[in-house]
């Protein structure tokens, strides 16, 4: 893997260019009371597609790009966001997963981003794609209702070993467009999270690229986060390039990724979440996956899809949900 890349490092022009035109992305900034800088995206800030496709660049930590389009998912339309990187286990793993719960006494908060390769959140996924990152400030997203608080600053901060005056903390809920943009930009590493988890080594993926709908917002927690999940798991789309010495090996792995395989696959997400009592541990893991993925090989030029995007299930969670 190579060490010399910096996901901190690499997001913070990216982060920079974010402030000089919050006015144009409708979000705003303000220093926090213990220097640190904090970016409202959509939380109290109106945000939009443009301020969720560049809160889904710096999830990737400057490493991926993000475009607002628009598909046809059977006989609808709907707004999409389409997402590449040629770096996908440091950009997906290393930075855009949201495998940080910032927690403390009065806070609680998922956190994604760069400032994950600095705090290694979990320990366990960067000994895995062997990364990790040097860097004096740090950049972290976090999906909450909630403005952090000065313990929780300061806890990140910390953690991360750089100056308050260097912690850049984007924040944004999932009741917004900002929020539903950069969690279907999600999509690829999506994708990548359930490849390790079926077997696969992420660093022999070489390129990730995808496709999901964004779903519409919905101003209830639970059915924002219903129909935000269904986007990735019934809408979205992924396609990778990989080196494998065996294409028999691959071929078992891809047909194990799709959230078809899952036994709480066919309900919309929320019902599925309603079912198990609004606890995420109820629910099979094998769900979060994309609907669709393909893998090309490129030691033998081989070619493996697997999975379907289930129109059905979206209309039921954007229409009728």
């Amino acid at each position: 893997m190579n060490l010399k890349i910096s996901v901190n490092k690499s997001v913070l022009k990216k982060v920079n260019d974010l402030i000089t035109i919050k006015d144009e992305l409708r979000i705003e900034v303000e220093k926090t009371e213990n220097g640190a800088t904090l970016i409202d995206a959509g939380v109290k800030a109106e945000g939009g597609f443009q301020a969720g496709r560049n809160l889904a660049e710096i999830c990737m930590g400057g490493l991926g790009q993000a475009n607002i389009t628009v598909k046809r998912y059977g006989d609808i339309d709907l707004p999409s966001i389409t997402v590449t990187t040629d770096f996908p286990a440091i950009a997906l793993l290393g930075s855009q997963f949201a495998g940080w719960q910032i927690k403390t006494s009065d806070y609680f908060a998922m956190g994604s981003g760069p400032a994950r390769a600095l705090a290694l959140k979990p320990k366990k996924l960067y000994d895995k794609i062997d990364y990790k990152d040097e860097a004096d400030s740090a950049t972290i997203i976090l999906e909450t209702m909630d403005n952090p608080t000065t313990e929780a600053i300061n806890y990140i901060a910390e953690t991360c070993g750089v100056n308050l005056e260097q912690l850049f903390v984007l924040i944004v809920s999932t009741s917004s467009l900002t929020g539903s943009t950069q969690i279907s930009g999600r999509i690829v590493e999506t994708g990548l999270h359930k490849l390790v988890d079926v077997g696969f080594d992420p660093k022999l993926v070489l390129q990730g690229s995808g496709f999901a709908p964004i779903a519409p917002i919905h101003p209830k927690f639970k059915r924002a986060m219903g129909r935000t999940n269904d986007a990735l798991l019934y809408g979205g789309s992924t396609f990778f390039t990989v080196k494998s010495s065996d294409d028999e090996e691959l071929k078992r792995i891809v047909n194990e990724v799709p959230s078809s395989t899952s036994k709480d696959y066919g309900k919309s997400f929320y019902e599925t979440f309603k079912g198990a009592g609004f606890d995420f541990y109820k629910i099979d893991p094998a769900l979060f996956a994309p609907a669709r993925i393909t893998v090309n090989n490129v030691t033998t030029g081989s070619i493996f899809s697997a999975g379907q995007i289930n129109t059905s299930v979206l209309k039921e969670s954007f229409f009728e949900g």
